[in-house]
């Protein structure tokens, strides 16, 4: 990487009058300026995050807090640290991953630091101990997810209940009248934002419509998902003819095994719809109907009203909630019928 020196030397100036015309500290002549900025952009030279925070000037870096824990789903959450650093870098701007399970510490660091120029929140509890700090900090936050308490906050995620609500109506539509409910284990709906919320939507929705709907939230215990087998069977022989799938892809994958090797055909014997995946369902045989969670649809969101707000723009605090998608793939059908 080129020195400020190079910069200087092919320039014909001095390095100080290179730190002025790049600082904006000092008034320069256009026409230095114009040789300053071509050496530059020729040498390839950008100055360091800490000589720009001297200057004032911007870090051009995003903090992303995603605390990673032992029971964290990697698939789902790089899917979007990617998608958030694909679009910050639309601005080109760069991602600084703060991973601490104590997820304020990392973001106390950065913004007494001054190390970037926001704050973008993931992996978002219902509690979240962050949501205290975003309110007293001066960096601008915004959170992907909705914690419980968000007054005063920019937020932004699938509208979930909307989405399980698709769901509910397909199936309904179709003349299901019971539906069983496949969730994630019962710790994520301690620790994280969402699942609650498919729950509430589901079973709201459910209601209006006058659907039974009986929810099952196995325990995971490995790949075999011994309990997701049982909850398939269990809803199945008691009843059910469509489940609604909000749980990683492999109890995916082990609902449609454990279908088959009670003889249920899908979607003649048992319609399915997945709520909320961020792993492509038209993959699994059968394919799956889906109303998904699409990490570039928040992560763009986000970064775009993060800028906003970096460039001094007013973002009033609100959820900013997405409208959700149904994806048809075959995997529903009237009660003992064909495809829908």
């Amino acid at each position: 990487m080129a020195k400020i020196h190079e910069v200087a030397a092919a320039a014909g100036v001095s390095i100080s009058t290179v730190s002025y015309a790049l600082s904006g500290k000092r008034s320069i002549s256009p026409d230095t300026r114009r040789r300053i900025e071509e050496a530059a952009r020729e040498l390839d030279y950008r100055p360091n995050a800490g000589a720009r925070m001297l200057a004032g000037r911007r870090t051009q870096i995003f903090a992303l807090t995603e605390p990673f824990r032992a029971d964290t789903h990697a698939p789902a959450h790089m899917a979007f640290v990617l998608a958030t650093s694909i679009a910050a870098r639309r601005y080109e701007y760069d991602i600084l991953l703060l991973t601490e399970e104590e997820a304020s510490a990392g973001m106390r660091r950065v913004a007494s630091s001054g190390l970037a120029d926001g704050v973008l929140v993931l992996d978002v509890a219902p509690d979240d101990e962050r949501v205290d700090l975003a309110r007293r900090i001066a960096l601008p936050t915004v959170f992907i997810g909705v914690p419980d308490d968000h007054e005063g906050l920019v937020c932004v995620d699938l509208d979930f209940e909307a989405a399980s609500a698709l769901a509910v109506d397909r199936l309904a539509d179709l003349g299901h009248r019971s539906i069983g409910f496949v969730g994630h284990p019962p710790t994520s709906y301690e620790k994280s934002n969402f699942p609650p919320r498919v729950r509430r939507g589901l079973e709201a929705r459910a209601a209006e419509r006058g659907v039974a709907c009986t929810t099952v939230l196995p325990e995971s215990d490995g790949p075999r998902r011994a309990p997701v087998r049982a909850a398939v069977r269990d809803l199945v022989e008691g009843g059910a003819t469509a489940l609604v799938l909000h749980c990683d892809d492999t109890s995916h994958a082990v609902a449609l095994d454990e279908l088959a090797a009670l003889g249920r055909r899908v979607p003649q014997d048992v319609s399915v719809v997945s709520v909320g995946a961020t792993f492509e369902t038209s993959s699994f045989q059968p394919p799956i109907d889906s109303v998904p969670l699409v990490p570039s649809a928040s992560c763009e969101l986000a970064v775009e009203l993060a800028m906003r707000m970096v460039d001094g723009g007013e973002v009033p605090a609100a959820v900013h909630l997405i409208a959700p998608e149904y994806r048809a793939h075959g995997s529903t059908a009237p009660p003992g019928g064909a495809s829908g």
